[in-house]
């Protein structure tokens, strides 16, 4: 079981800025993938970006983005704290909505998060925080 805690929402203006954090704990073994996804008022839950955790290896870090916020948002993480993080920059109004993050475990010897941005690859899912951004 793994437990998944999101911070960092709030509402900004348009162009401005937001970073949000995912603290994981309990089973967090490696390999996994760890992914930030987004549901708007009217829309389905949308993979927005994804990391893999497998440390150490030289695939440990690889990132996966929408095509939407590529150039915009960058996702990281601190292995030692457990914690993924979405850096979100040049908000748009269409990026308001509730963000989700979600953990993958993955095989032992994954090179990549697969099917990154399907819902049905995550095991689980944190509580979400809300991120509004007004024009």
């Amino acid at each position: 079981q793994v437990e998944l805690v999101e911070s960092g929402g709030g509402s900004v203006q348009a162009g401005g800025s937001l970073r949000l954090s995912c603290a994981a704990s309990g089973n967090t073994a490696n390999p996994m993938c760890l992914g930030w996804f987004r549901q708007g008022p009217r829309t389905e839950r949308e993979g927005v970006a994804s990391i893999l955790r497998r440390s150490p290896s030289p695939y440990d870090g690889n990132r996966y983005y929408a095509r939407s916020v590529q150039g915009r948002f960058i996702i990281s993480k601190d292995n030692a704290r457990n914690t993924v993080y979405l850096q979100m920059n040049s908000l748009k109004p269409e990026d308001t909505g509730m963000y989700y993050c979600a953990a993958a475990p993955r095989p032992s010897r994954s090179i990549d998060c697969g099917s990154w941005a399907d819902t049905a690859e995550y095991a689980y899912w944190g509580q979400g925080t809300q991120v509004t951004v007004s024009s």
